[in-house]
C-alpha cells in the first residue's frame, strides 16, 4: 500500500494510553465481532535485548481505529495501529522491526532493545473468538499458531511447537482465585482482584443466600464446607485462600487445595500459629513438596493492617507465585 492511500489514525486516538490497561483482549474482539467490524492482531514475536513487554504480548486493532492491549512501553503503538489498519485494508501480514539497528530510524525504543511484531488481519474474527472462548470455558490451553509470512492462523489444544516460519502464542486459562470466608478482607480481596483479570469464586459456608453485589463472581457456594470442597475442582492455574478465622475450616481448605494442582494456597492468621498448622497438615498426610505451595500467614510482608492492605499483599503473593510456577 502506497503512502498516499495508507490509512490514518482517527482523530480520537487516545491522548493517554488507556488501551494499555486492557489485559484481556478477548472481550474487545467479541464486541467488534458482534458489531461486524474487521480487526487485526499484532503479536510481539521477537525480542533482542530489553523489552518492556514479554514475548507474545498482543494488541488488537479494529477497522475504525479502536485498539486494546499493547506491545511496547508506548513507543510503537501508534505505528503498529497504522500497520494494523493497513493489514485490514490489504489483507496482508507484515513483520515490523523496531529499535536498535532497525531500518526504521524514526522509531526507537527507550529501553534500547529491538523488537519484531507480527501484524495480520483476523480473517475469521467470529471463528477466532469462538475458539478462544471455548478453550477458556473449558480451562484448556490453546495454542494459536501463526504463519509469519501469510498471517494464517490455526488452533491447537495442549502442546504445540512452532514449525519453520511460524510463531506459537500460548493462551493458558485465566488465573482462578477461590476465596473462602466472608470478612472484610475477603471482600477487599475479591474487589481488588477484579482488576487482575482473575476468575473469581467464593465459598462462604452457611452464608447469605445472595452473593455480594458487584463482584462478578464465577461462582458462589454457601453449602457446608465439606460439600462445597468435594465439588471444588482446582487446576494448576488456581489459587486458594482461606480467610475464615476458623482453625479447623482453614485446615480443611488447605488440605483439599494442597492435594490438588493449585499453584498457590494461603491461610490468614498469626505467625505464632504457623508451626501448629503445618504439623497438623503433615499429620494429615500432606507432603513436604505440597507444603511449599502453602503461604502462612497469607500475603507477603508489607506490614499490612487494613483489609485493603492485606488484600494487596495477597494479590502480590499470587502474582509472584504464578510467575514462579510458570513452565
Amino acid at each position: 500500500m502506497d503512502a498516499i492511500n495508507r490509512p490514518e489514525l482517527p482523530a480520537t486516538w487516545p491522548r493517554w494510553p488507556t488501551y494499555g490497561t486492557i489485559d484481556d483482549l478477548l472481550p474487545s474482539l467479541a464486541q467488534w465481532s458482534a458489531q461486524k467490524k474487521r480487526a487485526a492482531l499484532a503479536t510481539l514475536v521477537e525480542i533482542t535485548g530489553s523489552s518492556p513487554r514479554p514475548l507474545g504480548s498482543e494488541m488488537v486493532i479494529a477497522e475504525n481505529g479502536d485498539v486494546a492491549g499493547y506491545v511496547s512501553g508506548g513507543c510503537v503503538e501508534a505505528a503498529v495501529a497504522l500497520e494494523g489498519l493497513a493489514s485490514i485494508a490489504d489483507g496482508k501480514a507484515r513483520v515490523l522491526d523496531y529499535g536498535a539497528g532497525s531500518p526504521i530510524v524514526d522509531i526507537q525504543l527507550t529501553c534500547g532493545g529491538r523488537i519484531g511484531i507480527l501484524v495480520r488481519p483476523i480473517v475469521d474474527l467470529a471463528g477466532y473468538v469462538s475458539h478462544r472462548y471455548a478453550a477458556r470455558c473449558a480451562r484448556h490451553v490453546l495454542n494459536v499458531v501463526s504463519d509469519m509470512e501469510t498471517g494464517a492462523m490455526r488452533f491447537i489444544e495442549g502442546e504445540a511447537k512452532a514449525g519453520p516460519g511460524e510463531f506459537v502464542r500460548v493462551h493458558t486459562p485465566l488465573t482462578r482465585l477461590v476465596a473462602v470466608g466472608g470478612d472484610p478482607v475477603t471482600l477487599a480481596l475479591l474487589s481488588m482482584a477484579r482488576n487482575f483479570n482473575f476468575e473469581l469464586g467464593l465459598l462462604r459456608p452457611m452464608g447469605p443466600e445472595q452473593a455480594p453485589e458487584g463482584f462478578d463472581l464465577g461462582f458462589y457456594d454457601r453449602r457446608r464446607l465439606e460439600t462445597a470442597l468435594a465439588d471444588l475442582a482446582l487446576d494448576r492455574w488456581s489459587a486458594v485462600y482461606s480467610l475464615t478465622h476458623d482453625a479447623q475450616a482453614d485446615l480443611r481448605v488447605a488440605h483439599h487445595a494442597l492435594a490438588s494442582e493449585a499453584f498457590c494456597v494461603g491461610v490468614l492468621g498469626s505467625r505464632r500459629k504457623i508451626a501448629a498448622r503445618v504439623k497438623a497438615l503433615r499429620d494429615a498426610g500432606v507432603s513436604e513438596k505440597a507444603l511449599k505451595r502453602l503461604h502462612l500467614p497469607a500475603g507477603i510482608d508489607i506490614a499490612a493492617r487494613t483489609p485493603q492492605e492485606i488484600a494487596l499483599s495477597i494479590l502480590a503473593q499470587i502474582v509472584a507465585a504464578r510467575s514462579d510456577s510458570a513452565p
